[in-house]
């Protein structure tokens, strides 16, 4: 097995409604564990806000009872955070001190680097766990970037993986 067939990369939306956040938790929790039992070792997410914070948390929380996963932040820029809110900042910083390996592909931030960071996301997995529901932006453009490399798809928000 090699380890693009140990790894699985996460993709979704930013926003997330709040009502929904605890259901997409558990089930990517759900995910995680199904994969880590066939043999998938390697999570690597984005680290933007919405889903890929939340699946960064379901790594780590799946670690306590899958010890031998690893989450890997594959970062855009150094500084991704510059806007965001201080409780996301904290949340974010928090998540980068657990990451098993974290890689920053740019210095700084410049036009084409969050999909710079998608596609090398999908082009070392075999996996791809989405949250994805309105086909346009750079979930959809991620998710047909994985369908295009024969990536098996699951998307948390049909749950029906």
């Amino acid at each position: 097995m090699s380890f693009k067939n140990q790894t699985c990369c996460f993709t979704g939306h930013r926003y997330i409604a709040t009502q929904y956040i605890e259901a997409v938790y558990e089930t990517t929790k759900e995910v995680i564990s199904m994969l880590a039992s066939k043999g998938v070792k390697y999570f690597g997410t984005g680290g933007a806000l919405g889903f890929d914070t939340i699946a960064a948390q379901a790594v780590l929380a799946i670690k306590d009872t899958h010890p031998e996963i690893k989450l890997i932040l594959v970062l855009p820029c150094e500084n991704q955070t510059k806007y965001w809110k201080q409780t996301d900042i904290d949340v974010y910083n928090d998540i980068l001190a657990k990451a098993d390996k974290v890689k920053y592909l740019s210095k700084t931030y410049y036009d084409g680097c969050m999909q710079k960071r998608n596609r090398h996301l999908v082009d070392c997995s075999s996996y791809c766990v989405c949250y994805f529901k309105k086909h346009t932006g750079g979930t959809a453009y991620t998710v047909s970037y994985a369908k295009s490399k024969n990536l098996k798809i699951i998307n948390v928000c049909n749950s029906d993986f």
